[in-house]
């Protein structure tokens, strides 16, 4: 199984971090390049543990949706989503976020598989790896510039 892990140093407070993450709204905000809104479940404002939210979005060229789960919270530390119906077989998406000096350090942790056995492990090694480490770090950076301009 293929594990993401990216990590960003944000000045602003853990708290900010952690709930500008889990605000359906900025997630949309911070995906703009692969279109993704929300269309199911929680569809705007903050998140919390049990909630889910269905994704319509556009990836690699292919309009999908995705339904993810926040599975478990400890404010402001940390939480993870888990995928529940999706194009990967499955996914656990882990967000920590350790203060640090004037700052937080966000750390992504995204473990997943892909679907298609062998050739889902074809498709990990060939492109999708690197397109998810560059999808999760990417939006790291849009949420640091968020998060530091408030």
């Amino acid at each position: 199984m293929p594990v993401v892990e990216h990590e960003i140093y944000i000045e602003a407070p853990a708290d900010v971090c952690f709930d500008l993450t889990r605000n359906v709204d900025v997630h949309t905000e911070t995906t703009a390049k692969s279109k993704e809104r929300a269309v199911a479940g929680v569809t705007s404002g903050l998140m919390e543990k049990g909630d889910s939210v269905t994704w319509e979005a556009t990836h690699l060229g292919v309009k999908q949706k995705l339904t993810a789960k926040i599975t478990e919270m400890e404010k402001p530390r940390s939480f993870t989503d888990t995928m529940v119906k999706g194009a990967f077989h499955s996914f656990v998406h882990t967000h920590e976020f350790i203060e640090k000096g004037n700052g937080t350090i966000m750390k992504d942790r995204f473990v997943y598989r892909s679907p298609l056995g062998v050739l889902g492990k074809i498709a990990d090694r060939l492109f999708l790896e690197k397109y998810m480490n560059r999808f999760i770090a990417e939006r790291a950076t849009e949420l640091k510039r968020i998060a530091e301009s408030r």
